[in-house]
């Protein structure tokens, strides 16, 4: 028996205005394309899909010439909207497919539940074929109704190598791995980072990223931000970035590009800092901190504001205090009444920080510092004086005494030399130089014998000790004014008061110490000391004398605080030292994490054996953290616990308060749940990447 043949339904064009949309269509729901865009798309293209419609029948069974639409629906409402617009004739012909048989609902469930999805990849070979027939990726995103990003997004994704192409079609790696691989545009790097990964149990998004990056710089770095990324890339510098994440910027490829062009544009602003007649410009990428300790701080003049500038400072400061006082009635008011005052603040800031102005003589002995901040901003620091560039101090005369130069009767000449005084007093007195013209039987005032000045000065400074030991407020300020001319002026021999005061530097720097909390304190507190003092030595005693006594206390405080050492120095064993660098902690109730020092991979985690690491989790998240990461390779162990021990305020055991139990502030219970219900799914493996043995690890614990 000859099986049957199909026949298929029919075909007619079918002016619009015969057809009414069917209520047998399933589709109730609104979703995917809008009807607005689908009808703009008809616009551009035309209708790529007929109508498969239902004759409407009368009482007695036949066709009314009206037509019913149960597949379609969109399709239908897109053209009805075209009508409406008058961009479609109401009588315009529709192609549709007139189905008799069967039951509409069924019609109009099997279109959509039959129809297959277009595999992405697909789609992102099509908007590369688009992209190669020339269209822009603004035409893309117009024409189908997405924004420009996306269609980026899409080019990024099929400009993967192609073995990883393949490998997503057959499902052997995800949407989520494939938008990591975009990262980097180098196909032969992106198969071995796949092909490394393949191998080991964790196959994570981030890892990918990681192995693509590693060896470039962010763009947050502050070296991309001092030169900036556009003047890289005019460079011929490459950049990597991520369409799909937050990258800070992406990842400059060429850190040998990177530190020319930062090199060059320092040593172009130091050529312009060289014509101001400075003695001495030094240029790095940063100073290590304490660079100027020793060095004396010039105190310029600022410039003074024009009339034009005082008339707007004096305008503006008038329009903030006027806003300040209202009182807006609408959030949208109060929003822009915000926005203003943080606009004029700027605004006067940026006139209140005058550039400074120095003497002619000071700027031909002093030098210049030249670098980037941590924000990647331009920093010249202006105006330090080393000691061996001081001018010559003129030797002081005793009251009474003649000129040093002078020749008294008798022919006899003197000479200046400082006299070593008992108690620590230093006079320069008159040391006679006898020769043949000179007489004892000579008349006239002479200068008197060098052991008589020394025992009268002897007798003084005794005196001096008795009189001050009686008067606190006079002893308090003059050890304040030793210890300003050391910590300001570095001109100690401007006090009799032998106070000495040594300011520990560090020969080993942590990363970044400069950049940290307590440095940026003192520093800012030595500029604001600096502005209030005179830059001679002469009028320092005076300057404190009309200081109140809490300015006083403050600024003994701050100089005192310079002479604290509390590094440890193996070559220096001094558990007395050590233990009142505890009591001091203590009584001035210093808490290192409040202090801002968090547990990172550069400041220790990288630094350590795994097992330090792993305790350090354990003493602030609970052993069940502890166990989540005990797999890893040590460097993506530092990483995950860096990030478990943020805002914990763990501490290790050199910066503890002292009697501090073991695991710092963080409670162990409690945030160890939380913690770990949180961790990426990456953590639950087991099984580390090729080559990832623990030599390393053995050497750095057998250097612990």
């Amino acid at each position: 028996m000859a099986t049957p043949k199909i026949v298929l339904n029919t075909s007619r064009d079918i002016p619009f205005n015969k057809l009414v949309l069917s209520q047998a269509n399933v589709r109730k729901v609104k979703a995917g394309v809008s009807i607005e865009e689908l009808a703009e798309d008809i616009a551009r293209r035309t209708l790529l899909h007929g109508l498969a419609v239902r004759p409407v029948l009368d009482a007695e069974g036949a066709e009314t010439g009206v037509f019913e639409v149960p597949v379609g629906g969109r399709r239908f409402r897109a053209l009805e909207l075209l009508v409406k617009q008058k961009r479609m004739s109401r009588t315009q012909p529709v192609p549709c497919v007139v189905r008799t048989a069967g039951l509409a609902e069924e019609d109009s469930l099997a279109e959509n539940v039959q129809r297959a999805p277009l595999h992405p990849l697909d789609q992102f070979r099509a908007f590369q074929t688009l992209r190669e027939a020339g269209l822009g990726e603004e035409e893309i995103a117009a024409r189908f109704f997405v924004a420009p990003g996306v269609v980026k997004q899409r080019l990024k994704l099929a400009a993967v190598a192609p073995a990883l192409l393949d490998a997503y079609a057959e499902d052997r790696m995800t949407l989520e791995h494939l938008m990591a691989f975009t990262v980097s545009g180098d196909h032969a790097r992106q198969e071995q980072v796949w092909e490394a990964l393949s191998r080991a149990y964790s196959r994570e998004p981030y890892q990918i990223r990681r192995l693509l990056t590693e060896g470039a710089v962010r763009a947050s770095d502050k070296r991309a931000l001092f030169v900036g990324v556009e003047a890289y890339e005019a460079a011929g510098g490459a950049v990597m970035r991520d369409l799909f994440q937050h990258d800070d910027g992406g990842w400059l490829q060429d850190p040998a590009l990177l530190d020319r062009l930062v090199a060059e544009k320092l040593e172009a602003e130091a050529a312009t800092v060289r014509t101001e007649g400075w003695k001495w410009v030094e240029v790095a990428l940063a100073f290590p901190y304490g660079h100027s300790r020793g060095l004396r701080r010039l105190a310029g003049e600022p410039v003074p504001l024009s009339e034009a500038e005082q008339a707007t400072y004096d305008a503006l400061h008038a329009e903030y205090e006027r806003l300040e006082g209202s009182e807006p009635a609408h959030a949208e008011e109060l929003e822009a009444v915000a926005r203003r005052l943080a606009e004029i603040d700027m605004e006067l800031r940026a006139l209140e920080e005058r550039p400074l102005v120095y003497e002619t003589a000071e700027v031909a002995r002093a030098g210049v510092f030249v670098s980037v901040d941590v924000e990647g901003g331009l920093q010249v620091d202006r105006g330090y004086v080393r000691p061996e560039d001081e001018a010559p101090v003129e030797p002081v005369v005793p009251a009474g005494s003649e000129e040093t130069s002078a020749v008294p009767a008798g022919g006899g000449a003197v000479a200046a030399q400082p006299a070593a005084i008992a108690g620590g007093a230093s006079v320069s007195a008159p040391v006679p130089v006898t020769g043949p013209a000179a007489s004892e039987d000579d008349e006239g005032l002479r200068p008197l014998p060098e052991r008589l000045l020394i025992e009268l000065s002897v007798h003084r400074t005794l005196a001096l000790r008795d009189a001050l030991a009686n008067d606190p407020d006079t002893a308090f300020l003059a050890a304040l004014h030793a210890l300003c001319l050391r910590t300001f002026t570095q001109r100690p021999g401007a006090s009799c008061l032998e106070l000495e005061l040594k300011s520990a530097g560090f020969g080993v720097q942590p990363p970044d110490l400069a950049a940290s909390a307590a440095a940026r304190a003192i520093d800012a507190r030595q500029r604001a000391w600096s502005t209030q003092l005179p830059s001679e030595p002469e009028a320092l005693w005076e300057a404190l004398v009309g200081f109140d006594g809490d300015s006083r206390a403050a600024l003994f405080a701050h100089c005192v605080s310079f002479g604290v050492n509390a590094v440890h120095e193996p070559w220096n064993r001094a558990p007395q030292r050590a233990a009142h660098a505890d009591l001091l902690a203590g009584a001035v109730g210093l808490d290192m994490a409040a202090a801002g020092w968090t547990a990172t991979v550069d400041s220790y985690l990288g630094r350590v054996p795994k097992a330090r690491i792993l305790e350090a989790v354990r003493e602030a998240r609970g052993p069940e953290a502890a166990q989540l990461i005990d797999h890893l390779r040590k460097p993506d162990m530092a990483k995950e616990a860096e990030r478990l021990l943020a805002g914990s305020g763990w501490l290790p055991e050199p910066l503890r308060r002292p009697l501090e139990p073991t695991g710092g502030d963080a409670g162990v219970e409690g945030d160890a749940e939380g913690d770990g219900a949180s961790l990426p799914a990456f953590l639950a493996g087991d099984e580390e990447l090729p080559n990832a043995g623990d030599d390393a690890d053995r050497t750095e614990a057998a250097a612990a």
